[in-house]
């Protein structure tokens, strides 16, 4: 560790000392008689005061660092109320800690980003320093911190289950299938049925991790690779139990993001979403009687809602609850998973429910069955055979309680709370139809 080193963020402390201060060289603007360099570590940026003759303590010439070479400063600490933070290094020494850098694909000190996408992605390593960038995965850090807190906080353990699995989650379809020493097996879908699982054994679960969808999905929301926040509990008496947990855990996420995440917030100049003591809900049938009422198009009779439905959805809870959350509750059996719980007064419909953030599903979850005959039934029903899943359903011969959960994709939300057009924008090195690396 560079010794005494001391960080931008606490630079203003230090004034008229001496210190040492170290990080990339952000960037350089050389005058007649004087330069400034623009040193950037993980809490901010300091500027340096030296002359413009000024050489390195190794020889090198200053101007012939490149910007993004990691550096040493030691220096008096001077107040300056043009400088980043109030203080600048005034009297510096100068050394480099890394060969000189070569250019990053654009100039990462300019406020906004000018190159496309794809060039951001194919230099990820690198591109991800930009300060907006760097933004989102911070923001993103604090969402699952305060996913943990608020569950921690609330009897839940925290688990880790297998990502290589020999049965599908919910469709064989979009699976990954992979060789497992010679046996067939494939990347985990979603942690469902293991956290389901661990209710009898914990009672109260949560697990943070990666999960694999091979659909053939080229669009700004999807993913083939994406980080999922689940949550399973037991003893509850229906969904609105979970949608009650979800509640308080997506006000722990805003408040984690708020607190720890200071800096990014204001880079990125957001407004962070207000998560009501009751976030307002729609049963599924009465969402789309709302929008065949009131929109251009009849979703009546359709088995889910579109995205232009969601957006539609969003709107209207905007404009008559003043909320950026909504629940639609009840979705039909049909697209639901085998192990969702029926509502008994309306059968057709289920004790599920997505949640839309900013006109965007963003979480799926609901009461799950218990009881090993209703797995059997259900199974029946859609003519799946019962044998496929015997390692699931042994848990649920030897007494299950009532019980269950939700998953929130953490780059969709990260996404939609920083106004990124692209779940890409947020992601750190994404996955999808046409990428692979790096």
């Amino acid at each position: 560790m560079t010794p005494d080193r001391v960080l931008a963020i606490d630079l203003a402390a230090h004034i008229g000392e001496r210190v040492s201060v170290a990080g990339w060289l952000h960037r350089r603007r050389e005058l007649k008689s004087v330069t400034f360099l623009i040193i950037r570590d993980r809490t901010g940026l300091t500027q340096v005061v030296l002359p413009a003759s000024a050489t390195c303590g190794t020889g090198e010439r200053v101007p012939d660092l490149g910007e993004e070479t990691v550096v040493l400063v030691s220096g008096v600490v001077t107040a300056s109320s043009q400088a980043p933070g109030g203080a600048e290094i005034t009297e510096p020494e100068l050394t480099p800690l890394s060969a000189p850098a070569d250019p990053p694909p654009f100039d990462l000190y300019r406020p906004a980003m000018t190159a496309a996408l794809p060039t951001v992605l194919d230099h990820a390593p690198v591109t991800l320093r930009h300060p907006r960038l760097r933004a989102g995965l911070l923001i993103s850090a604090a969402s699952v911190a305060g996913f943990r807190a608020a569950l921690d906080a609330r009897g839940f353990t925290e688990i880790q289950t297998p990502k290589i699995v020999g049965s599908a989650t919910e469709s064989g379809a979009n699976v990954f299938a992979i060789d497992y020493f010679g046996q067939p097996a494939y990347l985990a879908q979603s942690p469902q049925f293991y956290k389901q699982a661990m209710i009898g054994v914990f009672e109260r679960v949560y697990e943070t991790g990666p999960v694999f969808r091979a659909e053939p999905h080229d669009t700004a929301r999807h993913l083939a690779e994406y980080a999922s926040l689940d949550a399973e509990f037991g003893f509850i008496t229906d969904h609105y139990d979970v949608m009650a947990m979800l509640r308080d855990v997506l006000a722990g996420m805003v408040a984690a993001v708020r607190e720890r995440a200071i800096w990014a917030t204001n880079t990125l100049d957001l407004t962070l979403p207000e998560v009501p003591d009751r976030i307002p809900e729609l049963h599924f049938a009465d969402a789309q009687e709302l929008i065949a009422s009131s929109a251009a198009w009849d979703p009546r009779g359709e088995p889910d809602l579109s995205p232009a439905d969601e957006r539609w959805l969003g709107e209207w809870a905007a404009r008559e609850h003043g909320s950026d959350l909504l629940f639609v509750t009840g979705y039909p059996m049909v697209k639901r998973p085998f192990y969702t719980h029926p509502d008994p007064e309306r059968p057709e419909y289920s004790r599920s429910f997505d949640l839309l953030f900013r006109g965007m599903e963003l979480v799926t979850g609901g009461q799950r069955l218990h009881q090993y005959g209703d797995y059997l039934a259900a199974l029946a029903a859609r003519g799946d055979d019962p044998a496929r899943y015997e390692g699931y359903l042994q848990a649920f011969r030897h007494g299950m309680p009532p019980h269950g959960g939700f998953a929130i994709g953490l780059e969709r939300w990260t996404a939609r709370l920083t106004g990124a057009a692209n779940i890409r924008e947020v992601t750190m090195f994404p996955r999808d139809l046409h990428r692979l690396s790096p």
